[in-house]
């Protein structure tokens, strides 16, 4: 995990050993094959470029399963804030590719969650198994 003093609480990154968009790639396969919804992938660069701006790559993955989500935001309505789920993939000054996402207990802190209400939106193990 990657640990910095000035990034936010609750937010974990990990390093990538492929380039932002095979980095998406792979997570985007792994979650339809679990039939999890892909409800949104942005290219910030490419829409960046549009503008007639510089960005380095990073690309944005809202995805979710609806049957996780809607009982917490049926109970607490501003967490639809943090749902869908989000992962992001970016490249640093250092060219180093990373994979950020909310910690689970965060969001779970944030709206003062049950336990009973957390069970499978913890994103790290699809994660972890686009990284490998």
């Amino acid at each position: 995990m990657l640990v910095m003093n000035n990034y936010p609480a609750g937010i974990i990154s990990k390093e990538s050993k492929y380039s932002v968009k095979e980095s998406m790639d792979r997570l985007q396969k792994i979650l339809q094959a679990k039939g999890i919804i892909i409800f949104s992938r942005i290219d910030q660069q490419a829409e960046a470029r549009k503008a007639g701006l510089d960005l380095s790559p990073i690309e944005l993955l809202l995805f979710g399963n609806p049957r996780a989500g809607t009982p917490i935001m049926a109970a607490f309505p501003l967490a639809g804030l943090d749902l869908p789920l989000k992962i992001l993939a970016w490249q640093g000054s250092d060219q180093k590719v990373w994979i950020s996402y909310n910690e689970p207990a965060y969001i779970q802190q944030r709206y003062a969650l049950p336990d009973t209400l957390m069970k499978n939106i913890d994103p790290a193990p699809l994660v972890e198994l686009a990284l490998a």
